[in-house]
């Protein structure tokens, strides 16, 4: 069984999704939720559903304290879902398998400062009518890893950010936790 960590730094809605995805399945689970937000509703929701959460600052991610604690989990992946800084290179040197979700189909909207509603307002402020999600591969550049799945949908009748922001979010909860199985089973099978 493969196991996952994941980081997240807000509600958690991603994060609660791929836990239960994984309660079902044999193949993988998660096996603790990293989140760098005290205040973050996914600490309590990723407590409700068993699962162990680990607490860290800045400091803790740039000198080594969390690829320290990544060690005792020993994951086999890595999933951002929902996590806003940077990730070390250390870390990936040590954990390649590190994947992200991000709110826009990159290469477009993507970069540093471009999360959330700043992508959703990016996107409604250039008239886009098509938007999506890209789960891609962390690398040591903002949104530049290699791209695994792309998902779309229409955005011609949205007026506000937040309907694209609703409209992404059911493509990330549909999507999300199927990309992540089909790369378990890829691993496993390879």
């Amino acid at each position: 069984m493969s196991k996952i960590v994941l980081f997240a730094s807000g509600e958690g809605t991603n994060a609660v999704a791929i836990i239960k995805h994984f309660q079902a399945k044999a193949i993988g689970s998660v096996v603790a939720v990293f989140c760098n937000n005290p205040q973050a509703g996914v600490l309590q929701r990723a407590n409700d559903l068993g699962v162990p959460t680990v607490l860290f600052g800045r400091q803790d991610l740039e000198k080594g304290k969390v690829l320290q604690q990544l060690q005792t989990f020993a994951p086999d992946w890595i999933v951002l879902a929902g996590f806003l800084w940077k990730f070390p290179e250390a870390i990936l040197d040590v954990f390649p398998n590190v994947i992200n979700i991000h709110p826009a189909l990159l290469p477009k909207f993507g970069g540093k400062g471009m999360y959330g509603k700043h992508v959703h307002e990016a996107v409604l402020g250039q008239g886009e009518t098509v938007t999506g999600i890209t789960i891609h591969y962390v690398n040591a550049h903002y949104d530049e890893g290699a791209i695994i799945a792309q998902f779309e949908t229409s955005i011609a009748d949205c007026t506000t950010a937040a309907c694209i922001a609703a409209k992404v979010h059911a493509l990330e909860q549909e999507h999300f936790p199927n990309v992540i199985e089909q790369l378990l089973h890829a691993q496993l099978n390879s």
